[in-house]
C-alpha cells in the first residue's frame, strides 16, 4: 500500500490571514477576488481574515465613489456576512464605502471598518476619523474629505478568537495617539487596513507599522491594496503582520495573495512584562492619549 501522506502541522496558536487585493470600480470583480481569498484562508486554518481598505471597490473619483457606495444593510455586506458564516471565520472588512444614516442630509459617505464574527453578525463598526487630504507635487493628489465624513469616535477593542482587536484605517497609522488610546483600552492587536500610495508606502509604510507595534507592544496587522486600480490610481501593497517586538513575521510582496501569522499572546505578555512601557508613562507631564 502507498504510504500515508504526512499529517499537516497544526499551529497551537490562532492564525490570522492577511489578504492583498487589487480593487477596481467593478464591484463583482472585487467580490470574486476577495471571496476566493477568504475561502482559501479559511481552508488553511485562519480564524480571522483581514481585507484591505476599499475591498468593496476603488472608484475613479468622488462622484463614482458616492454612486457605488451602499448602506450596511445593502447587497455587498450581505454577501460578506454569508461568506463569514459559510467559512466559519471572522472577517475584518477594512474600509467600506458606507452610506450612513445621514446620507440623505449630507450626501457624503463614511470610510467604515466593519468586523464580522463567524455567524456573520456585525460586532463592530469604526468610521475612519483621520481623512487623507494630501498633495504631493507631481505624484499624488487625494482629498478624501471632499466626499467623506470623519468618524465621530474610536471604538473599544473587540474580543476575537485571536485576541483583543483595535480598529483603525490606513491614514490613522500616522497618528500614534489613536494607537496608544486603543492599547490603553486593552488592544492586543491593531488593524490598519490600507490603500497606501506608492511614494508614501515606499518611504513610510513598514517603518510606521513597526513603530506602532513597538510603542504599543501589540501585534499590528495591515492588509493592503496593491497595483493599478484604474488609470489614475496605484497602491503600494506589501501587506504585513508585525509582532509586539516590531519584527515583521509575515508579508506579501506584489500582486494579490495571502500571508499568514500566528498570534502568540504569551509572547505579547512577555514583551509587555519585560519592558513595562505603560507603567513608565509620565501622564503627569504629557497626559494620556484618548
Amino acid at each position: 500500500p502507498l504510504p500515508s501522506p504526512p499529517a499537516m502541522a497544526v499551529s497551537p496558536r490562532p492564525v490570522v490571514a492577511v489578504a492583498q487585493v487589487t480593487s477596481t470600480p467593478d464591484k463583482e470583480h472585487n467580490w470574486c477576488q476577495c471571496s476566493a481569498l477568504v475561502r482559501e484562508a479559511a481552508a488553511r486554518g485562519a480564524r480571522l481574515v483581514f481585507l484591505p481598505e476599499g475591498f468593496d471597490f476603488i472608484g475613479t473619483g468622488p462622484e463614482q465613489s458616492l454612486d457605488l457606495a451602499e448602506p450596511l444593510h445593502g447587497h455587498t455586506l450581505g454577501r460578506y456576512r454569508q461568506l463569514a458564516r459559510d467559512c466559519d471565520v471572522w472577517l475584518s472588512l477594512g474600509g467600506f464605502h458606507e452610506r450612513g444614516s445621514d446620507w440623505d442630509t449630507t450626501g457624503r459617505i463614511y470610510n467604515c471598518h466593519i468586523l464580522l464574527d463567524n455567524s456573520g453578525d456585525v460586532v463592530a463598526t469604526y468610521r475612519k476619523t483621520h481623512l487623507f487630504d494630501v498633495e504631493l507635487p507631481g505624484s499624488v493628489s487625494l482629498r478624501e474629505s471632499s466626499f467623506t465624513n470623519p468618524g465621530p469616535a474610536l471604538v473599544p477593542p473587540v474580543d476575537t478568537p485571536v485576541g483583543k482587536l483595535g480598529l483603525a484605517v490606513c491614514y490613522d497609522l500616522r497618528f500614534p495617539e489613536l494607537a496608544l488610546a486603543l492599547r490603553g483600552a486593552g488592544a492586543q492587536i491593531l488593524a490598519y487596513p490600507s490603500a497606501f500610495t506608492v511614494p508614501t508606502g515606499a518611504a513610510h509604510w513598514e517603518v510606521l507599522l513597526r513603530a506602532r507595534a513597538i510603542e504599543c507592544q501589540s501585534y499590528v496587522v495591515a492588509a493592503a491594496q496593491t497595483g493599478r486600480h484604474h488609470e489614475g490610481r496605484v497602491s503600494f501593497g506589501h501587506s504585513l503582520v508585525a509582532d509586539p517586538w516590531g519584527t515583521v513575521v509575515a508579508q506579501c510582496q506584489e500582486g494579490p495573495g495571502l500571508c499568514f501569522a500566528d498570534i502568540d499572546l504569551q509572547f505579547l505578555e512577555r514583551v509587555r512584562r519585560d519592558i513595562p512601557v505603560q507603567e513608565h508613562r509620565r501622564r503627569d507631564l504629557y497626559g494620556c492619549p484618548g
